[in-house]
């Protein structure tokens, strides 16, 4: 299908913004389920829409990104490669995606996971804090833990998602509609969110460290290692239910609110 940067910028960023505000409450428990300091000291179920500006003002350019350069480099690989090169190109795509994307999601999702867990200071206290005492530097903290949970989600949503959709219209003997693709997004999503939740607990033991700390060094495997040590598998999968009921849900919405968005703008 031709597309334009234009139009893929539209539907990509709609989608990511309809996707986050709706969803946040949702990531709100997540995070406060795999925080340090525990569900309740963190906040438990006061303040769930703490961080909300943070949230607003990231979500459509980083969803913006990711689409942009994901339908991109997908048209740029496919050109010439055959069919069952097809799935290393979603996984290519999508991966290249990720890491532009996360230099806007990163420091969009630092201010907005220390306000989940400090629901008495707002969004733009901690962003001059941490601005403050880390400088633009503390804003990224994340950068690494943060693509490398988003490339392995990406390899497995994308191309389970294409797949999925490709099968469906195969069955039916024509293209699937945008609430169909929207099917195959839960599922892929939901899946995908499944089997990367240690990554993410590692990536939010590392935003909410505290400066200078062991965790504030952004060493992955070291923050892995750590929560194993204390805390075991189940430490490991902290807020899996609710990071797979939101992203199931997120895909739903996102790439059908994508699908549908692209339809109507071309």
């Amino acid at each position: 299908m031709h597309f334009t940067r234009g139009f893929v910028l539209k539907a990509g960023g709609v989608a990511g913004v309809c996707v986050d505000l709706i969803l946040f409450p949702l990531d709100t428990v997540k995070t406060r389920l795999q925080s340090p300091q525990g569900f309740r000291k963190a906040g438990g179920f006061r303040g769930i829409y703490a961080g909300v500006p943070s949230t607003a003002i990231g979500s459509f350019p980083n969803a913006a990104a990711f689409f942009i350069t994901y339908e991109n480099v997908k048209s740029i690989l496919y050109h010439g490669s055959t069919s069952y090169l097809t799935p290393a190109a979603h996984m290519v795509a999508a991966s290249l995606g990720e890491v532009v994307a996360c230099l806007i999601r990163v420091p969009s999702e630092v201010v907005k996971q220390r306000a989940q867990v400090s629901p008495s200071s707002s969004t733009l206290r901690i962003l001059s804090h941490t601005l403050y005492h880390e400088g633009i530097q503390g804003l990224y903290r994340g950068y690494k833990s943060t693509v490398l949970r988003e490339i392995p989600f990406s390899l497995v949503q994308f191309p389970l998602w294409e797949s999925l959709k490709d099968l469906w219209s195969w069955k039916q003997g024509h293209v699937v509609d945008s609430w169909q693709s929207a099917v195959c997004g839960a599922f892929a999503g939901g899946f995908a969110a499944a089997v990367t939740t240690p990554l993410d607990v590692a990536k939010t033991r590392i935003m909410l460290a505290k400066a200078g700390s062991s965790n504030a060094s952004g060493n992955v495997l070291a923050a892995l290692g750590g929560i194993w040590r204390t805390q075991g598998l189940s430490g490991l999968f902290a807020g899996v239910v609710p990071r797979m009921a939101a992203i199931s849900l997120g895909g739903f919405i996102f790439l059908g609110t994508y699908e549908k968005t692209r339809q109507l703008l071309l």
